[in-house]
């Protein structure tokens, strides 16, 4: 049957579809005309609704930040959620994306059913099957491999995966190390600067209601930084107490609107005003001498050298500041030391000298003595509680010995340098052009098609060739923009009806970690994607199955609690299940470096060059430095001090044949330094209810932004005689350094949107929003109105606003749901660590 004769016959909707039934996930029916508002669904309100509610301790997955939520429950059903005021870091808030999340459960175009796809890949037309088929066609597909020795051609690919220890477990015990992730879209530059800084693996932990002044360089933690609702709801307190906000930002973003003082510098000039800055605190004699004496790796003398080539005038000339201002901020912040902070994100490191700029930034505070201080840029204990805290079910599989380039990028080695950050944006662009072979690609709540770099181009070019992925099954709660590619769907949980264990950086700088936990059952045979693995385990003979001897992932989390300590006569699981957070009786963790070490932890150390050390078999461990004849805890730095100078930089460069000092030198990136008058910077950003594609189908956040302009300043439009709504055409160049480069003014994509024309931009960037634009995800998503007919759904009945109350509809004159801009942005992994330089895209504009 073609997909023309099928629509032709009519189709019925998965809730009444039968084994072996055919059916289309691509919506093409249209509402014929608006319906009267007298037709649309009576919902029963909260307030009608109190008597009798249920709160169940979880933590929101709308996005990283992870807040505590109470979820509201009554007669088996969602009524809403309130904030946990037992989670230390959100402590009882939550913001527009946890609320709106709640839509996802009940969505009408949610997939309850296992489906396998038949006719030719991202046709769009299934069948249903049963759970037990869908299991035995994985298994079957990854014991082929595991047969002929070839594990490593198995692999597993996550979006926002907060169940690793099961994933990794499944994965490790069939002997694959191809897992790859989204984080070299996200956030590894940043990480990579404190990595090689002060030996923290994540995002610094500000000390914000204590803090006097904050330099923030590219984060909207009023909206989208990782912990951003935590660290808001503390600058909140810290305003209060007089808390100056100094943000460096080329759009005048939600935080960057609500600073004391916003700055619009070139995009990728962040690490050259930190340094001018940096020189002006030297020339002022503002730095804390003694923390640099005891702490830094390098001398005072060695920082002077360094800094006095970055002037304020220097910096003036390439960021377009003024060098009174980069002066005058300099002091103002140093004058306050140690309650103080410089911090990073998006903005200052998704370039493609990223890890320096945020390296200069991080410096600032090193300076200023405010490294670990009250009120300063706090980290060591910051941490949730770790997994480690929670000991694996035995047995163990073996971690594989070997890695591919698929996973393990060679050209990017700081990328696995610490913990895995594969920089699997280049993963489809090496199944096409590499060679690289696979047989089994499972992806998990992941959007590659609609949120990579060329996504909507080379990744669904991949996806489609059977050549190239023979065997594709995806996990997702909708039908997505990835399910579309694959030959079996497996209908997930949302985050609603399955468990986790959670944590992230503790602001209150305290240890903890919650637990999410179901609030309602998962429908019909929607499935938590952990227990989807263990029962795919469990059928891949004894050599794997024996790592799965636990009936779901309930059994296995409460194994891992089970060594908790007893609280309130309860064991760890059901003190969780009651409370859903365990924060650490603790004091809060400042200064955590000059920690003296117990006699305990010394046990079987020894001595070299100072640094203090314990045997291990494979190689000895640092754990802390000597310190006027005392053993003290130290950075997890090589040099257990803070690290101006960066062995591991010089080293991994050296490797590559890269000749690099080891110092955060500034360098704009080529595309950049040569851009001509006529060209300008293509930025992104997201906004506060949207998460990449996880959110779009979701009403209520699509409702409040389902459309993204590109923003253009209003000089630059002025130029080009555009007015705000104007249909402007933008295409886009590849970088003339790095991957793929191209200094021929080669075009990656073209695209036409409409203008907003503000103020609020730097005159030389256009930027636009991401998370939009969707082919795939249903009504919402798509914007647009129309019956349930062909669409999957869990209940008989629709939602009657999908047919007539999508008023961002186009056909009812409304903007439509938006541009998906990531066909015209090319791939462009930064030196060493491989993060996208998503704000380096070179671009020209026309009006249309």
């Amino acid at each position: 049957m073609n997909r023309r004769d099928f629509i032709k016959t009519g189709a019925i909707s998965i809730a009444s579809l039968q084994l072996g039934d055919i059916i289309s996930l691509i919506p093409t029916a249209q509402a014929d005309e608006l319906k009267n508002i007298s037709n649309f669904q009576t919902l029963n309100t909260l307030a009608k609704n109190i008597k009798g509610i249920e709160k169940i301790p979880s933590v929101c997955l709308n996005c990283s930040s992870v807040c505590g939520m109470n979820v509201l429950v009554k007669d088996g059903e969602i009524l809403g959620v309130a904030g946990n005021p037992n989670d230390p870091n959100a402590q009882g808030k939550l913001c527009a994306k946890a609320h709106g999340g709640v839509s996802a459960v009940n969505n009408p175009e949610r997939i309850v059913y296992p489906l396998k796809r038949v006719g030719k890949r991202g046709e769009g037309l299934w069948k249903r099957i049963t759970m037990e088929e869908a299991y035995d066609t994985i298994a079957q597909k990854i014991k082929k491999n595991l047969d002929a020795g070839t594990p490593e051609q198995v692999v597993f690919h996550q979006g926002r995966n907060k169940m690793g220890d099961i994933t990794g477990r499944f994965m490790d015990a069939i002997g694959s190390p191809v897992i790859l992730n989204h984080r070299g879209l996200c956030s590894s530059n940043k990480r990579a600067a404190n990595y090689t800084t002060i030996g923290d693996t994540s995002w610094e932990t500000l000390d914000a209601s204590e803090c006097k002044y904050l330099l923030n360089f590219g984060s909207n933690f009023f909206e989208t930084h990782q912990g951003g609702l935590p660290l808001l709801k503390r600058f909140v307190e810290g305003k209060r107490k007089g808390l100056k906000l100094v943000t460096f930002d080329t759009r005048l973003s939600n935080t960057a609107g609500r600073s004391d003082e916003w700055f619009a510098p070139f995009p990728s000039s962040e690490g050259i005003i930190a340094l001018a800055m940096a020189n002006v605190i030297i020339e002022k004699k503002l730095y804390d001498k003694k923390f640099i004496d005891e702490w830094c790796n390098i001398s005072l003398d060695e920082i002077i050298a360094f800094v006095k080539p970055y002037t304020p005038k220097y910096a003036s000339e390439v960021s377009g500041l003024s060098e009174e201002d980069i002066r005058r901020v300099a002091i103002e912040f140093a004058s306050v030391a140690p309650a103080c902070a410089a911090f990073t994100n998006r903005g200052s490191q998704a370039h493609q000298n990223g890890l320096n700029n945020d390296r200069s930034v991080i410096i600032l505070n090193a300076l200023v003595g405010s490294i670990g201080k009250k009120g300063g840029y706090a980290f060591g204990g910051s941490k949730s509680k770790s997994h480690k805290s929670f000991p694996m079910p035995s047995p163990i599989p073996p971690k594989p010995k070997f890695t591919t380039d698929l996973e393990d990028p060679r050209l990017y080695p700081l990328s696995n340098k610490w913990q895995k950050m594969r920089v699997s944006h280049l993963a489809f662009d090496k199944l096409k052009n590499s060679g690289q072979k696979i047989d089994v690609y499972m992806s998990y709540t992941i959007s590659a098609p609609q949120t990579w770099p060329e996504g909507p181009t080379m990744t669904v070019d991949v996806l489609k060739d059977e050549s190239i992925v023979p065997f594709h099954a995806c996990s997702d709660v909708v039908y997505s923009e990835m399910a579309h590619y694959a030959d079996i769907i497996l209908p997930d949980a949302t985050y609603f009806e399955r468990y986790t264990i959670e944590g992230r950086n503790a602001y209150e700088l305290i240890p903890y970690f919650a637990l999410r936990q179901p609030a309602v059952e998962p429908p019909y045979d929607c499935e938590n994607f952990a227990d989807t693995l263990i029962k795919v385990g469990q059928r891949l003979g004894s050599d794997v199955s024996q790592y799965f001897a636990f009936d779901s992932y309930e059994e296995f989390i409460k194994l891992r609690f089970s060594t908790l300590p007893k609280r309130e006569g309860l064991s760890g699981f059901e003190y969780m299940k009651k409370y859903g957070v365990w924060v650490e009786d603790k004091e809060k963790n400042y200064e955590s470096y000059d920690k003296i070490l117990s006699k305990k932890q010394l046990e079987g150390s020894f001595v070299k060059d100072d640094i203090i050390y314990i045997k291990k078999k494979d190689k000895d461990k640092a754990i802390g430095i000597m310190k006027d004849s005392i053993a003290r805890k130290g950075l997890k730095t090589p040099s257990r001090k803070f690290e101006i100078y960066s062995s591991t930089i010089e080293n991994t460069a050296k490797s590559l044949g890269i000749k690099d000092d080891g110092m955060p030198h500034f360098e704009m990136p080529k595309s950049l330094k040569e851009i001509k008058e006529d060209e300008l910077v293509l930025t992104t950003f997201k906004w506060n209810v949207h998460t990449q594609a996880r959110t779009t189908p979701q009403k209520y956040l699509t409702e409040i932004v389902h459309d993204n302009p590109v923003w253009i300043n209003t000089a630059t439009a002025k130029k080009l005689n555009i007015q705000n709504g104007d249909a402007m055409e933008i295409t886009s160049y590849r970088p003339k350094s790095g991957f793929r480069a191209s200094n021929n003014d080669e075009i990656v994509g073209t695209m036409v949107v409409q203008a907003y024309v503000t103020e609020g931009i730097h005159p030389q960037v256009i930027a636009i929003s991401n998370s939009l634009g969707m082919n795939f995800g249903g009504r919402i998503a798509k914007g647009t109105n129309g019956k349930k007919d062909n669409i999957p759904a869990f209940i008989k009945e629709d939602d009657l606003e999908l047919d007539g109350n999508i008023w961002w509809d186009k056909k009812y004159g409304g903007a439509g749901n938006g541009y998906n801009p990531n066909h015209i942005i090319p791939i462009n992994p930064a030196p060493l660590v491989g993060m996208q330089a998503w704000n380096d895209t070179i671009c020209k504009i026309r009006k249309v």
